[in-house]
Order: C-alpha cells, then structure tokens, then sequence
C-alpha cells in the first residue's frame, strides 16, 4: 500500500527522520554535486532532498503519484510541486537533466511505467537516481517509516529492472544501516551504524541507491519499415 504524503512528512519531521534525510542528502550530493543550470525533477516524495539543488539548477520541480496526495513544496514559498499520474507525466520529452526517483518506485502501481516515463523526460546525457528499500534490510519491513511500504528491490533486481528499461547503472550506493528505531540512545550511533555496517555487512543496508544513465545502444525500433513490394517481371519483356 501507497504511503499518503502526509505520513511521509510526519517522519521527516522527527529525529529519526531527520537523520535519515541528512545521511541521503549526503549520498545525493556526492552522486551530484554540482547541478548549476540543469533542470531538476523529483518524482515521490522527494522534498526533503531536492533542496540540494533547487538554488543551483534553472529548473527544480517535484511531482508527487495521485495516490500518495499532494506534497507541497517548497515550504512557505511559491509551490513547485503537483500532483500526476505516474505513467501520464505532463511534460515534453527530453525535458530534464537529473531525475530523482525517492518514495515513488517501490510505492508505483507499476514500476515499468513510471521508469519508461523518466526515460521519455530524461535527456540523452542526463543522469537518474533511484532511492528504493533494499528487500534484505531491517528498513523494509519498518511499516512506521516511508520506506516500510510498497515493493522492496535487492540490488540485483533493481539493476535488472533498469537494464530491461534501458538504462545503465552507473553506481550502486548502499545505505542506511542503523536500526528504524527513534529511541534517543539508538539514534545517538545513527553516524557510527553507517560506518561499520558499510564495512561489514553491505548487503544488509536499508537502503539501495542506484544512479544510472540511458543505455542508448541498446534501443530497438519499435516498428521497422516494410520492405517494398517485389514484384518479378519476364526479363524477356
């Protein structure tokens, strides 16, 4: 089931939330640092992460599915967000350079769809990140955060459902490794979990992060052209 936007921002408000946004932020940053005069997309819930870069690029908007209700953002200024369907989104092909994918993919009614439309926005040199709960860690199954919801995604299957769609992964970034749990003592090892757990158990991470280009060798027309009619004629004649 769909998380409703408004429990999306209830977690980020607390200190767990909080933390956890930090530590992404970080992640994204070192993935993009520099998005000056580029055009932004969220796709999600993905306020509290494109404020890395709504100062820096020409255009920075965030789209949120129908399902999950309306995230406004940003907060006390004018709204660069709106609500879509995540297999109808209105804008032209080719439009943005960087896509952000966070809260949206694992909470799609169909994961296909919504990656075939961040391929028709994205253009041909512009970069995706996909932030979806990894399947073996605790984070997955923590129903009182965003990522307790919807379809998790080992790395491996995110890595598949990309490369079926056309895209090259670029990287794979784990994070998250501390317990989803907003007890004071637990959240004061928030920094040292991540150390060690990249360390030690990689695979246990929350979190997978992938970034991926467009894989633009590997398209194949949708239709070919007819060959022309032979028709054979007596040389004789």
């Amino acid at each position: 089931m769909a998380i409703d936007a408004r429990d999306a921002a209830g977690f980020y408000a607390t200190p767990l939330g909080r933390l956890t946004a930090g530590l992404l932020r970080q992640k994204l940053a070192a993935l993009w640092p520099d998005c000056a005069g580029l055009s932004v997309l969220g796709l999600g819930f993905t306020g509290p992460y494109l404020e890395l870069w709504r100062e820096q690029a020409v255009r920075c908007l965030t789209i949120s599915p129908r399902d999950m209700g309306p995230a406004p953002w940003p907060a006390g200024r004018a709204s660069l967000s709106c609500l879509a369907e995540e297999d109808a989104l209105p804008f032209p092909d080719l439009m943005f350079d960087r896509i952000l994918l966070v809260h949206g993919l694992e909470q799609a009614d169909n994961a296909r769809r919504i990656l075939r439309e961040a391929w028709r926005l994205l253009k041909d040199d512009g970069r995706l990140i996909v932030v979806v709960p990894n399947r073996h860690g605790m984070w997955a199954h923590a129903e009182s955060t965003p990522f307790g919801h919807g379809q998790p995604y080992s790395e491996g299957q995110l890595g598949r459902l990309l490369g079926n769609l056309f895209f090259h992964v670029e990287a794979h970034v784990p994070a998250l490794f501390a317990p989803p749990c907003g007890w004071t003592p637990m959240l004061r090892g928030f920094g040292l979990y991540e150390q060690t757990g990249r360390l030690l158990a990689p695979q246990l991470a929350g979190l997978t992060i992938a970034e991926a280009s467009k894989d633009l060798h590997g398209i194949v027309p949708l239709r070919q052209k007819a060959p022309g009619k032979r028709v054979l004629v007596d040389a004789g004649r």
